[in-house]
């Protein structure tokens, strides 16, 4: 069962990302006002141009690195600001670099000076390629700190360490999460994750490019589910790390089997280099979230995919009668 936020007003860095546009949405269903901070690096108006009437949502067009502009009461960060697809981040590396270190400790500043609850979105990225699976949060993980994955990796490596001497040092209320694989409506077509490039290249009618064989493993999990979790432990006084993903383990070349079955379509598939660093396997153990918050994942990756096929079908309908 998910708790709700007992907060008044929160600011959530990246806003106007994937994750953090949902997580928007939620936040002031919950009635809880939002602030939300984004440079647009990566984020999108789109998604958050539904909440731009609302007298609970403000846009603050910043970039995190900077001293947050934000007057009055704060009782939530959520920092989930930085490129987050491999084709974003290796397109951005610094400010990649940059948002995961000056960018953690501009928004823990934040949350320091107002004293409030600060919640540090990390990543499963933390581990790398893992050697214990399922990833339990003990788990120290197997990352290259020069591979071209690092920027990411190490950046998010930082922040949880960061985060966890904030908390040490001036008795900041933090918590950290690490997000597994989460997929849905909101995500850009040309990010360059498997879900969505399976998508729009099955919707367009042309083969779906599968890296390596296709053996290598992800565990997906629906945005919705995702953004139960953080509020989940937003409320709480849990300090974390938390894992939030699903059990559901598949691999590459079945998930791409999935969307061209579930779309129809006929374009087949054809398989590309794999990327340098490319996780071998990937699944969370959630045991603490479940027993910790009663959270667990309630939509079926088949259901996640129908409506993020959905979501994107209307996207393309929409840009082609433009």
């Amino acid at each position: 069962m998910t708790r709700i936020p007992r907060y008044r007003r929160a600011v959530v860095t990246g806003g106007a990302g994937f994750i953090g546009s949902h997580l928007c949405d939620a936040l002031i269903q919950a009635g809880t006002a939002v602030v939300c901070v984004d440079n647009f690096l990566t984020g999108s108006r789109d998604n958050i141009a539904h909440l731009l009437g609302s007298d609970r949502f403000e846009l603050l067009e910043q970039d995190v690195n900077d001293k947050l502009a934000v007057d009055g009461e704060v009782d939530l960060v959520l920092h989930l600001a930085s490129p987050a697809s491999p084709a974003d981040y290796l397109r951005h590396p610094i400010p990649t670099l940059s948002v995961g270190s000056v960018g953690t400790l501009s928004a823990l500043e934040l949350a320091r000076d107002r004293a409030a609850r600060f919640v540090l979105a990390s990543t499963s990225e933390v581990y790398g390629d893992p050697h214990q699976h399922p990833q339990t949060e003990s788990y120290w993980g197997n990352v290259n700190p020069i591979g071209p994955r690092s920027v990411y990796d190490e950046a998010k490596r930082f922040a949880e360490a960061a985060t966890a001497a904030y908390r040490r040092e001036y008795g900041t209320d933090t918590a950290i999460v690490r997000i597994f694989n989460t997929f849905g409506p909101h995500m850009r077509a040309d990010d360059g994750r498997a879900v969505p490039a399976f998508i729009t290249r099955a919707l367009r009618g042309q083969q779906l490019q599968v890296a390596g064989d296709g053996s290598q493993s992800r565990s997906l999990c629906y945005v919705d589910d995702t953004v139960a979790g953080l509020l989940a432990v937003a409320a709480s006084d849990h300090a974390g790390p938390v894992n939030l993903g699903t059990e559901d383990e598949r691999t590459v070349l079945e998930i791409a089997r999935l969307v061209l079955d579930l779309t129809g379509s006929t374009g087949g598939i054809e398989f590309v280099d794999l990327p340098t660093d490319d996780p071998a396997r990937r699944r969370p153990d959630t045991s603490l979230a479940r027993r910790e918050f009663g959270w667990v994942p309630r939509t079926a990756v088949s259901d996640g995919l129908a409506a993020t096929i959905a979501w994107f079908t209307e996207q393309l309908t929409a840009k082609a009668a433009r």
